[in-house]
């Protein structure tokens, strides 16, 4: 099985390289289509670097249209009504932009195996149970964000695993607070103006203020009720143990409810899910 490993290392640096190539190319296109939507040539290119891109994650996923990347690529193409029901008819930009996404995710997975031991085929490796679940906050506004609590989701999940309770728990709650944000700042101040919101700006407010004016909005439940005391003052408890030295013990309890209010705010902003 030893002699096999560098061949699959191969695989993996070449699949890396061309990837690269393949995000490169997308925001190429990404640019021209920004600064010339209607030219025939960039439309011609963007079709010919989708082909290309599928042919790619085709070869990944092992042709299988049930594995994550294929079902990522997929989802690339639709948007989504308000109830949360997937329809086509998504921009060629944002298109773009998901499916460079798609490939920095496969990029993230292949990175993470050159130390495997198993040799069974880059398809299986790449499907295993480790790689994650794409496009879970599809539902966040700003693009800029989704890649960031994607994977500070990924990390909040392992810390909790490790007994990290601590750090689960913060992470959840920064989450909350950054998936919040984003709705409300979607909603708007003015529309936000008969939910109690207070002056100033969104990105001001205090943490139990944004999710108070964001039920009170309709964004959310009731869900938060479920939060401990000790994940409503997170950032205020940080800010003490920065100081001070000491750190505030987070129980297992404390971290798991944490968590199970995230994914159930997660649910109330994403209809879909």
């Amino acid at each position: 099985m030893e002699e096999n490993l560098p061949d699959l290392r191969t695989q993996i640096e070449t699949y890396l390289t061309h990837l690269d190539g393949l995000i490169r190319r997308g925001r190429q296109v990404r640019d021209t289509l920004t600064a010339e939507p209607s030219n025939p040539a960039a439309m011609a290119a963007t079709r010919a670097w989708q082909e290309d891109c599928g042919v790619t994650i085709n070869q990944l996923s092992g042709g299988s249209k049930a594995h994550w990347l294929a079902r990522s690529f997929s989802e690339s193409f639709l948007m989504r009504t308000a109830d949360g029901r997937a329809v086509t008819g998504a921009a060629p930009t944002e298109i773009v932009t998901r499916l460079i996404e798609v490939l920095e995710q496969a990029v993230a997975t292949l990175s993470g195996m050159g130390d495997r031991t198993d040799a069974s085929g880059l398809a299986t490796a790449s499907a295993s149970s480790e790689a994650p679940p794409p496009r879970r906050f599809e539902f966040v506004h700003s693009a800029e964000l989704r890649p960031v609590v994607e994977q500070a989701y990924i990390d909040s999940k392992r810390a909790f695993e490790k007994g990290d309770y601590d750090l689960a728990l913060r992470t959840s709650c920064g989450i909350l607070e950054a998936i919040v944000t984003d709705a409300l700042e979607n909603k708007g101040q003015i529309a936000l103006a008969g939910s109690g919101a207070p002056a100033g700006k969104i990105g001001d407010w205090a943490f139990e203020t944004r999710l108070a004016v964001a039920e009170e909005a309709g964004l959310i439940r009731g869900g938060c009720a479920r939060l401990p005391a000790v994940a409503r003052s997170y950032r205020d408890r940080a800010k003490v143990n920065g100081e001070s030295g000491l750190q505030t013990t987070i129980s297992e309890r404390d971290a798991r409810q944490a968590g199970q209010v995230l994914n159930v705010i997660m649910r109330d902003l994403d209809p879909g899910r």
